[in-house]
């Protein structure tokens, strides 16, 4: 088998080395054509490195820096001034050909700069966008895109989501003409600002678009649809929403099994089921969110992930990058717009 390289921001995150070595390690466990480039701190990654197989430690490289970008910096101040941080070394990994993918739980707002900076954006697309899956009732993932990349969208910018939301599903998933729809305030097709009017009357025009139609929000984990589609300023609130109820669920479900001696006894019994429930409604289950549309790959882990689900981010651009998702996206947009313009 081919082997593939990725690139770890090491200091990116709330934990740093603590959570994204051992993750590291955990995947170059799982895939035995693995290597990971390591870019921070060297002395506070060697501490995670001491104790690893060898046969391990032969497939990591260790890149030392000691400037790291801050959680609060911001991306214009990162981009100009964080030129020796872990986070744009690891960019710059993927940008030179050394790295099929990158993968930092560090700031987001930098990471997107840097990454559109440095990676530039594939032809025919005007802006990357942020895509995560969401659970669904059906037990199959929903990408909704944009998550914050792009405040406000024009309706041609919500059409290129579009075909690169249908091409990540099809790319990750293995799913032959994902269904697409935009995340609108009604069903019907009078609803709406101009630009989802105006992105509807496109994606019914492109045969090459599985397009449904407009989804409410109360449907967005129905799984009747694969892709969902909004600007990031909707797409953030609806993540971030999404994430909260998904802890109250969890807090008040495990709340209820403790009250009472008879509730107690029959959560034990049930435990493995309680479990397994829970695990499902954990939003550390779908870590890992693409920034899609570059010419590269980078994948944004959630800031307080825990070890396994930095995994879980470490894992979706194994996939991405096996997939080899630019160029899928590239040479589908190019088809389509032929179309259009035919």
């Amino acid at each position: 088998m081919t082997s593939l390289t990725l690139a770890l921001d090491a200091m990116g995150g709330d934990h740093g080395p603590h959570v994204t070595v051992p993750a590291a390690l955990r995947a170059l466990k799982s895939h035995s054509s693995l290597k990971i480039i390591l870019v921070g701190d060297k002395t506070e990654i060697d501490v995670y490195l001491h104790q690893a197989e060898q046969e391990l430690l032969s497939r990591i490289e260790v890149i030392h820096t000691d400037e790291v970008v801050s959680m609060s910096d911001r991306p214009v101040h990162a981009l100009r001034t964080r030129k020796n941080s872990s986070m744009r070394l690891s960019i710059e990994l993927v940008r030179d050909g050394r790295a099929a993918a990158c993968v930092s739980a560090g700031n987001t707002g930098a990471l997107m700069a840097m990454a559109k900076v440095l990676l530039k954006t594939l032809p025919g697309v005007d802006r990357p966008a942020l895509v995560s899956c969401l659970p669904s009732v059906t037990q199959k993932p929903v990408y909704l895109l944009d998550l914050g990349a792009n405040i406000s969208c024009d309706s041609e910018t919500l059409f290129q989501f579009a075909v690169m939301g249908s091409v990540l599903c099809e790319a990750v998933d293995k799913k032959s003409r994902p269904k697409v729809a935009l995340l609108n305030v009604g069903t019907e097709e009078i609803k709406g600002n101009d630009q989802v009017q105006q992105a509807a009357q496109i994606l019914q025009n492109t045969d090459q678009i599985n397009y449904t139609g407009f989804i409410e929000g109360d449907e967005i984990y129905s799984g009747n649809v694969d892709v969902i589609v909004c600007d990031g300023f909707v797409g953030n609130i609806t993540l971030k929403t999404s994430e909260g109820i998904a802890k109250l669920l969890v807090h008040q479900l495990k709340r209820g099994l403790t009250q009472g001696f008879f509730v107690r006894f029959l959560a034990k019994l049930i435990a493995p089921r309680i479990q397994a429930v829970l695990s499902q409604m954990n939003p550390d289950h779908y870590n890992g969110a693409s920034l899609i549309g570059l010419r590269g790959i980078v994948v944004k882990s959630h800031g307080n992930a825990d070890e396994t689900a930095y995994l879980q981010a470490i894992s979706l651009a194994v996939t991405e990058a096996q997939r080899r998702l630019p160029e899928m996206i590239k040479d589908r947009l190019e088809s389509i717009l032929l179309d259009i313009n035919n």
